[in-house]
């Protein structure tokens, strides 16, 4: 089955790429590894704005991060001349939560993304991952994801 079969089975459509808002690409190569820029959480196109332990739940923050992810796939897609199907493996993500001093759940919010790569990528997309609490994102977003890939 192709990635795409598993998207259109999680009835997921890639939206389209997002652009750079400041001095940065979306994502850069070297070689057969692909490093994606970090991607905010949106609803509508608009910042998806909260603080994890504050005025967010776990679960909602898990969903943002799900999110994310298809946005990060998006640019992956780009990142492979347009064919999905040229990801060799996921290597690694690193989720950004902007959450209150108190809050010890990141890694469960992580789980929104990782496990969306794990759906679509299958044994390809397991990744070795970070999770950090932070003060702020940029634009107030709730989590910001950056991801890297082997590509063929």
């Amino acid at each position: 089955m192709s990635f795409y079969d598993k998207l259109k089975a999680l009835n997921i459509e890639l939206p389209p790429t997002a652009a750079p808002v400041a001095a940065y690409v979306m994502y850069a190569r070297t070689g057969n590894t692909v490093f994606l820029s970090g991607h905010i959480a949106k609803k509508d196109g608009k910042p998806l704005v909260g603080q994890l332990g504050k005025n967010m739940t776990t679960e909602e923050g898990k969903l943002a991060a799900r999110s994310v992810g298809i946005d990060l796939i998006a640019t992956l897609q780009d990142a492979c001349g347009g064919d999905l199907n040229r990801v060799k493996r996921i290597v690694k993500v690193m989720s950004l939560v902007n959450s209150t001093p108190d809050y010890i759940e990141h890694h469960l919010v992580t789980n929104g993304v990782s496990e969306l790569l794990g759906e679509v990528f299958g044994e390809q997309g397991k990744h070795a991952r970070s999770a950090f609490g932070v003060a702020q994102i940029p634009l107030g977003a709730c989590v910001e994801i950056e991801l890297i890939a082997e590509i063929a």
